[in-house]
């Protein structure tokens, strides 16, 4: 075979050689330059959708066993006052109304203008008035409070009132002037049952509740 011709065709193969490397080892690397955005991993298979129970992710009831209104008048409350929790609010309720009582039996008029809005303290200076015109004096004490259940709430901004029913053993007994019992027993209490109605400007710094209305529960 002529020299010349032989050159041409070990040329044309090496062309050819070099056309298939670069078609291969080219590629690759354009391809294994570009950042890599899919998942190195093939995608997992979605689990089934579970039905969901009915009640399943509805929030906890704050007071288990309250009308759905007075529930939402809690929610609307702690809402606007994140401050307000209602395990807390009972216990200072009962203190409140142990705290009361205790300074309306005293006739302690300054307690009770730091527990009370000014009509019910209105109401009580009254009552005290009365029992000191009379010359009579109380001696009641409070055995224990037996139950304090939240009946009712509402929250008209930015007012909020929360009323709970008391029930509680008094052993009451009331002296006239010369010391002489004219009603009641100590030895023998008797079973209380009272609705008081506590309120409270949530936009006020203070965080006390306030007595805003008494009456028989």
């Amino acid at each position: 075979m002529d020299k010349t011709v032989e050159i041409v065709i070990m040329a044309l193969v090496a062309a050819f050689l070099g056309l298939r490397l670069y078609s291969v080892l080219g590629r690759r690397a354009e391809r294994e330059e570009r950042p890599r955005l899919e998942p190195t991993e093939a995608p997992r298979q979605a689990a089934p959708e579970v039905a969901e129970r009915p009640g399943a992710g509805a929030p906890r009831a704050l007071v288990p066993g309250v009308t759905p209104a007075i529930e939402r008048a809690l929610r609307e409350i702690l809402a606007a006052d994140r401050r307000f929790d209602v395990t807390a609010f009972v216990d200072g309720a009962k203190g409140a109304y142990r705290m009361v009582l205790e300074a309306f039996w005293k006739g302690d008029r300054e307690a009770l203008a730091a527990l009370c809005d000014k009509d019910v303290l209105q109401a009580f200076g009254a009552a005290i008035d009365a029992r000191e015109a009379a010359g009579e004096r109380l001696e009641n004490r409070l055995v224990r409070i037996d139950e304090a259940v939240i009946v009712a709430a509402s929250f008209q901004a930015p007012m909020a009132r929360v009323a709970v029913r008391f029930t509680a053993d008094i052993a009451a007994v009331t002296r006239d002037a010369d010391g002489q019992v004219v009603a009641g027993s100590l030895t023998d209490a008797i079973e209380a049952h009272d609705l008081w109605t506590f309120s409270r400007d949530v936009s006020s710094p203070e965080p006390d509740w306030l007595l805003d209305e008494t009456d028989e529960g």
